[in-house]
């Protein structure tokens, strides 16, 4: 029996969100938003928090610091269920925070990335991670005191008898260094979004990229927005609708469709039923602000999930 389905390592910060902005902002003025909020951000640590609100049993291991900030993300994430047992304190660096400004049709971030930069791979008990059928990576360019051991640190898991899925989430310095296939042969499921599958492949096209990418990777989920979601094996194509809804920002929606994703996949659904959880999951995520304040009320999320034919259980 293993302790975990899923364990997952990487950072959480602290989401700051101002809504009603214009889109030009110009200087030495003071600028009024119309709403703000707070929350849990972090690609990994959004993707954990609603993993563990869907019903997986989730571990995650990440370096915080002693400041507000870490104390705000460690309590969301345990109020979900996840476990932070072997978390590594981190001396003489904040908690990374990121600022989104969201205007009528655009989003612009700015993220300080504080203890975010900060894990490596003394941090990690390998064990730890190593007890769960399952291990996601995220933000892979951020991760950059950890993204020299990566391949060491997947080999280990691997060898232990994970599965293994990535997120590489975007790379800020816009270089897409090709020494991530290195990385990419441990992976089973790779769940980029469009754009980002076509900046790893070095290529405009999304069927070039995705042939370049299961050159590596068996299942390669391709994340499409309101457009929905595909899923390429080797052997065949998966398709899923998007889900309309009434959307208030798309923070996290990436992060939480691979949530729904890998639960069920974690339940050994097929693909196609996979993929329609994960457009769920990215759904009810875009009708509250921020990446995991919709899946913190379970009892409304299980009333949003079971209007479809899929339950979460």
């Amino acid at each position: 029996m293993h302790r975990f389905d899923i364990t997952l390592a990487g950072e959480f910060n602290l989401d700051l969100l101002l809504y009603g902005l214009p889109e030009e902002l110009p200087v030495e003025r003071e600028l009024l938003a119309s709403q703000a909020a707070m929350a849990l951000g972090g690609s990994p640590a959004i993707t954990a928090h609603n993993l563990a609100a869907l019903g997986s049993r989730v571990g995650f291991v990440t370096k915080a610091a002693g400041d507000a900030f870490a104390h705000i993300c460690q309590r969301e994430m345990e109020m979900a269920g996840v476990d932070l047992a072997c978390v590594a304190a981190a001396e003489s660096i904040g908690t990374g925070v990121t600022v989104l400004l969201q205007h009528e049709g655009v989003r612009r971030t700015v993220t300080y990335p504080g203890t975010t930069t900060q894990l490596s791979f003394e941090d990690i008990d390998l064990h730890y991670l190593a007890s769960a059928r399952h291990f996601h990576l995220s933000s892979y360019f951020l991760q950059t005191a950890l993204q020299p051991d990566i391949p060491r640190l997947l080999s280990f898991l691997k060898e232990a008898g994970l599965t293994i899925s990535l997120d590489t989430n975007d790379d800020p310095s816009g270089c897409w260094d090709h020494a991530i296939t290195e990385v990419l042969r441990y992976v089973d499921i790779l769940l980029p979004n469009e754009g980002e599958a076509c900046q790893l492949a070095h290529t405009s096209t999304l069927s070039e990229a995705v042939t370049w990418l299961q050159q590596f990777v068996p299942l390669v989920v391709v994340k499409r927005g309101a457009a929905g979601a595909d899923a390429y094996t080797r052997e065949k194509k998966y398709k899923a609708a998007g889900i309309k809804t009434q959307a208030i920002d798309a923070v996290g929606a990436g992060d939480s469709f691979n949530a729904g994703f890998l639960h069920g996949f974690l339940k050994d659904w097929p693909i196609d039923r996979c993929l329609e959880f994960g457009n769920l999951a990215g759904a009810w995520s875009v009708t509250a602000m921020g990446g995991v304040a919709a899946f913190k009320n379970r009892t409304l999320t299980q009333r949003f999930f079971s209007q479809s034919a899929l339950q979460v259980k």
